[in-house]
């Protein structure tokens, strides 16, 4: 009897198979492949860049593309032809925000009454414009040799002389200046602090109160969002320089009786150079280890009573051991959380040699070691806000002088520092430094160090600081005079503002395209260490025939819309930015120099209170004409500093120096910082 045929041999015999999903599989692994071997060496093409540009900038043409379709799916939303989409269209937000045109003209025709609406921006711009051109006047008709005398941090008196430096000081609650929607208590130091100062202050913890944490909500939904909490934090400020930029923290100190993520009472020490935070330092009741550093022969913490934390007991055996051996066991003494929800505390900050000093109730607390970028005598103000009621505060040794912030201290009226006249020649890069007013420490550091570079010497390149005008005349006049002296400053007539940085951008490209013949021009902060020979080098290894974008560059990046920096949609209506170089230090071309100033006078420029994102929008509208050469190097280091750098950004005049000495035996290293 024959067997029965299987189906496997049905199907052989009919030409039949049958269909299993394993055949699915294989048939999409061979679409995969296929597309794979057709577009991945265009991919790697875009990736290495080619004769018709780079990867960023290819990137930048499809987001175009995709930003195009978005421009006409509004357009066809709007118009009342019948449009191709027969479905439901999507609601795009509308383009409501108008980018500003910042110029004389538009501000001459706001003053005499036009009616149109001027963007935020366009009327900060309008503000500064006014008060700059009263500033202008006033600065004339000052005297410079009676303004030299008057210090940065010391105001003037009604009768024109200057400000005592008090040896103490003693202040009660009422006494103290609160400023800020957060009542923040102020007490001015008008002569900063020196070795061996000290400030003591007598208060009272808040007792806890309850806060709502939205984001406890999204990441532990079972969590309540509501935590109790209870701290305040006190701070040595310097002055800021820039209105509309937060004065630099120099001690940052922040006690944490409830609410910290560790849930136990910690105190927290930090510091903040240009609005960038350090990294902090934590004592949460742990004593520092043997081999950490000490500050002046002190833990940086103390050790004090932790819940979580049970001693383990001396055993029998070596407790017997070592009376025996005759060692004496050595006493432990150990305190409790410094801080109590409304109990008094008397709490004492030190200056040493080496760093601050924290006694809390008679008994070393804290040591927090000093960070390069502050000197004591910057710290002209105490701030203390939080769940903290002040009862008193004294500052004792305080400096009778304050000379490091005089300026026959800080500018050194030396021959060999002034600055070449513009070359006739062509040359190769303009450097545009971007500075303020009373920073004449920063600007004497930079023409003693790289300013010397062998390029600048050469007439290779040429750099000037572009500064805006101070709300205090007599700062204004010794800027005019240290402008005349050095001849690297120009000056900019409007009142200078944190957010209007944008328009020193403007001016820097405008005096490169108009006053020399430059192939390149580089903008930058006068925090920022530039190795100029080795940017230089950087920029010849690209061909010069391209139009260039050189910095440390972001893709992809998204606008904050809450917090501090929050962008709104009527400011920027996209959900990312353009390809943008970093602020402190990024090239371009002489020709996107030249659009941007044409734009600007023609009225046409395209205005963001962001400068290194208006940069980057500049260039992407020039990309859409013209290729440009995205080229991304991480050396344009935009937090502090890296090894073998190009630039180094956050670097004080004391750190200038170190920089500049290690680059003269021939090592790009950087100095110690935070």
């Amino acid at each position: 009897m024959r067997r029965p045929r299987s189906t496997n041999e049905v199907a052989l015999l009919t030409g039949k198979r049958k269909w299993k999903p394993t055949h699915g599989l294989i048939v999409t692994a061979a679409v995969y492949l296929l597309f794979v071997s057709v577009k991945l060496p265009h991919f790697l093409q875009m990736l290495g860049g080619d004769d018709d540009g780079s990867a960023f900038a290819k990137i930048s043409l499809e987001r175009d593309r995709f930003h195009r379709k978005l421009e006409d799916s509004f357009i066809s939303q709007a118009s009342p032809e019948k449009s191709d989409f027969d479905g439901p269209r999507p609601v795009l937000r509308p383009l409501q925000h108008r980018f500003g045109r910042i110029t004389g003209e538009i501000m001459r025709r706001w003053r005499d009454g036009s009616e149109e609406d001027l963007s935020e921006i366009e009327n900060m711009a309008n503000e500064a414009w006014v008060l700059g051109t009263k500033a202008w006047e006033e600065m004339e008709g000052v005297d410079v040799e009676v303004a030299r005398n008057v210090t940065v941090s010391v105001g003037l008196e009604e009768d024109g002389k200057r400000e005592f430096c008090p040896l103490s000081m003693a202040m009660s609650d009422e006494d103290m200046q609160v400023v800020g929607k957060g009542g923040e208590q102020l007490m001015f130091l008008p002569c900063g602090l020196a070795a061996g100062s000290s400030i003591t202050i007598v208060a009272t913890p808040q007792h806890g109160h309850q806060e709502y944490m939205p984001q406890l909500q999204k990441m532990m939904p079972v969590v309540s969002s509501m935590v109790t909490i209870s701290q305040f934090v006190l701070e040595l400020q310097g002055l800021k320089a820039v209105d509309g930029e937060d004065p630099p923290r120099i001690l940052h100190l922040n006690p944490r009786l409830k609410g910290d993520w560790s849930k136990m009472p910690v105190i927290e020490l930090n510091t903040c150079y240009r609005m960038q935070w350090g990294s902090a330092q934590r004592c949460d009741g742990l004593s520092s280890k043997d081999d950490d550093d000490k500050v002046d022969g002190f833990n940086k913490c103390e050790k004090w009573i932790r819940e979580d934390i049970v001693d383990s007991k001396e055993s029998k055996t070596t407790s017997w051991l070592r009376r025996f051996i005759g060692r004496a066991k050595k006493p432990a003494m150990t305190w409790p959380f410094p801080f109590v929800e409304g109990r008094l505390f008397v709490l004492t900050v030190r200056a040493g040699v080496e760093g601050y000093h924290i006694s809390i109730g008679g008994r070393h607390t804290i040591s927090f070691p000093y960070r390069t970028g502050f000197t004591l005598e910057d710290a002209t103000g105490l701030a203390i806000k939080g769940d903290v009621d002040i009862h008193s505060v004294y500052a004792t040794s305080l400096p009778i002088s304050h000379p490091s912030f005089s300026l026959q201290w800080v500018l050194d009226m030396s021959e060999k520092w002034k600055s070449q006249p513009l070359p006739k020649d062509p040359i190769d890069v303009f450097i545009g430094i971007l500075s303020a007013t009373n920073h004449f420490a920063e600007r004497m550091a930079v023409r003693k160090t790289w300013m010397q570079s062998a390029a600048i010497k050469s007439s290779k390149a040429v750099a000037r600081f572009f500064v805006a005008l101070n709300p205090r005349k007599e700062v204004n006049a010794l800027l005019k005079k240290e402008a005349e002296y050095f001849g690297d400053i120009v000056i900019l007539p409007f009142m200078d503002r944190y957010e209007l940085v944008i328009l020193k951008t403007i001016a820097i490209c405008e005096y490169g395209v108009h006053n020399m013949t430059s192939a390149y021009i580089m903008k930058c902060d006068d925090d920022t260490f530039v190795r100029v020979d080795t940017v230089l080098k950087e920029i010849h290894s690209i061909s010069s025939k391209r139009s260039l974008y050189m910095g440390n560059l972001n893709l992809l990046h998204r606008p904050l819309r809450s917090g501090k920096w929050a962008v709104t949609y009527e400011e920027w209506p996209e959900e990312i930015y353009p390809p943008y170089a970093n602020g402190p230090g990024y090239i371009i071309s002489i020709d996107i120099a030249r659009s941007i100033a044409s734009q600007h006078a023609n009225q046409s420029l395209k205005l963001f209170k962001m400068e290194d994102v208006s940069m980057g929008m500049w260039v992407e509208e020039f990309n859409a004409s013209r290729t440009v050469q995205y080229s991304h190097n991480w050396k344009f280091c935009q937090y502090g500093c890296m090894e073998d750098y190009f630039t180094a950004h956050y670097q004080s005049p004391r750190q200038m120096i170190c920089l500049w000495e290690k680059l003269a035996r021939g090592r790009p290293q950087c100095c110690n910082f935070r």
